[in-house]
């Protein structure tokens, strides 16, 4: 993407949090006739990636304006997932098995038509073709044909306010016994429009100090589940195993990192995260990159209205 870079100066506080908020599961392949290897990874390795930051947080350097650096932790939570697959699955649950509590939203059903064409806010009457016209955009405005969606198979959505939800590896564990698919399904068996959103809320800063507002700031990133948003990029050295499968094999030192292609703030009041023009517009088009993401999907993503709102 091209706000994925740094400067010759060094890395800014937003470019940090960024780049260390990346999972990086490993990558598998498996070769396609006449086409080169396609490299996916497996949800369950992505939430391994999630292991040490739920139970310890995430530490991000950030320095402040007087010169002091700090290091800020934060924890994450799932926000939000929905997982297309590319077709029916036996693991979708039906409409009638549909699980909800009063703070979230969360089932699993393979009949997608019934379920993109519903409302997700009571103030939107907007239905799935009255947004897309029966197209949708990648995080990058490339049109995406309808049929290429796929079948909604699995939806999450917390409301729970912070201090009531668990990190994201205990909530993952969690659903994945009511949907198996979270531990077993591949990038490849997703369609482009399978996400999810991960919330960081900071829990403390090391050394401590007084009147930084911005050490105060949440965000949300987004990330994209499919194998079509990847374009193949691994990182780390090229060498197969030996197959697990007859057609598949593990590459070795290798990992697919899902860099954020969304991302909102809560209590972003100073300038420690958008000191220099690049950051500002790296920015304004990460979140307008979420925002034309849920128009799109039509998801009313309560999190991200939270943010957002609590900005003005």
């Amino acid at each position: 993407m091209w706000w994925w870079s740094s400067s010759s100066k060094g890395r800014s506080n937003l470019e940090r949090f960024l780049l260390g908020v990346t999972p990086k599961p490993p990558s598998f392949s498996f070769p396609q006739q006449g086409k080169e290897e396609m490299e996916y990874f497996r949800l369950g390795d992505l939430w391994d990636c999630y292991d040490e930051l739920s139970a310890y947080g995430f530490g991000s350097q950030i320095d402040l304006n007087n010169g002091e650096i700090v290091m800020q932790y934060y924890v994450p939570y799932l926000s939000a997932i929905q997982i297309h697959t590319n077709r029916p699955a036996s693991m979708s649950r039906s409409l009638n098995e549909v699980v909800e509590s009063e703070s979230s939203e969360c089932w699993s059903d393979s009949e997608s038509e019934k379920l993109l064409s519903r409302s997700m806010s009571n103030d939107s009457s907007k239905t799935w073709d009255a947004v897309s016209e029966d197209s949708v955009f990648d995080p990058d405005g490339t049109v995406l044909l309808r049929e290429k969606l796929g079948y909604l198979d699995f939806k999450y959505i917390e409301r729970d306010p912070p201090y009531k939800r668990v990190p994201l590896t205990d909530k993952i564990n969690e659903l994945a016994e009511k949907y198996p698919g979270l531990m077993t399904l591949r990038s490849v068996d997703m369609s482009p429009a399978s996400w999810m959103a991960v919330a960081w809320y900071p829990i403390y800063h090391i050394p401590s100090c007084k009147n930084e507002k911005d050490l105060t700031t949440g965000f949300l990133t987004y990330h994209t589940l499919s194998s079509s948003f990847q374009d193949n990029v691994v990182e780390g050295d090229l060498s197969n195993n030996k197959a697990k499968e007859e057609t598949e094999c593990f590459v070795v030192n290798k990992r697919i990192p899902l860099p954020p292609f969304g991302l909102a703030a809560y209590k972003m009041q100073g300038d420690l995260w958008g000191k220099t023009e690049f950051d500002q517009d790296r920015l304004f088009y990460l979140q307008s990159s979420a925002d034309s993401w849920l128009k799109q999907l039509n998801v009313d993503h309560h999190d991200y209205n939270f943010f957002i709102n609590s900005n003005f």
